[in-house]
C-alpha cells in the first residue's frame, strides 16, 4: 500500500481512508467496528496500521518470523539466493538489521563456513561489501 500511496502521491490525510475503502468482507466488518472504537475524528495511517497488524498479523506469527529470520542459514543455496531471503526476512524483521553494521554481522552468520571464514578474515562491515 505504501507503495501506490508514493506513486499516487496520496497525502498522509488521506492514507486511511484510501486503505479502508479496498477493505471487504470480515475486513471492513472489524474496521467499522474498530473506527467506532477510536476517537472521533480522522484515523492517522501509523494508527490504522497499527490496528491492522494486531488484528491480522498477531503476535505469535511476528515471534516466528523473528526466529526464522535469527536462524536463518545459506545451506545449499547460493549466496544470491541467501541474500533474497534474507532481504525478505530484514524488512520484516528490521530490528535486527537496523544497523549497518549489524546488518553485516547477521548476514555473515548464515553463511557456509567455507565462505564465511573469508569472508570474517576480511573484516568487512558494510552489508553490500560483505554481499
Amino acid at each position: 500500500m505504501e507503495k501506490v500511496f508514493t506513486l499516487t502521491q496520496v497525502s498522509d490525510d488521506l492514507k486511511t481512508d484510501y486503505a479502508s475503502y479496498y477493505l471487504k468482507n470480515k475486513a471492513n466488518y472489524w474496521w467499522e467496528s474498530t473506527r467506532a472504537l477510536e476517537e472521533e475524528g480522522l484515523v492517522p495511517w501509523t494508527r490504522f496500521t497499527e490496528l491492522f497488524l494486531e488484528k491480522y498479523f498477531p503476535d505469535y506469527l511476528w515471534n516466528q518470523l523473528e526466529v526464522e529470520s535469527l536462524e536463518l542459514k545459506q545451506g545449499g543455496r547460493s549466496v544470491l539466493e541467501y541474500k533474497a531471503e534474507f532481504t525478505i526476512l530484514d524488512r520484516l524483521v528490521p530490528k535486527y538489521v537496523s544497523i549497518e553494521t549489524l546488518k553485516a554481522k547477521r548476514f555473515q552468520q548464515g553463511l557456509k563456513l567455507e565462505i564465511r571464514s573469508e569472508v570474517v578474515a576480511l573484516q568487512l562491515k558494510a552489508y553490500p561489501s560483505v554481499v
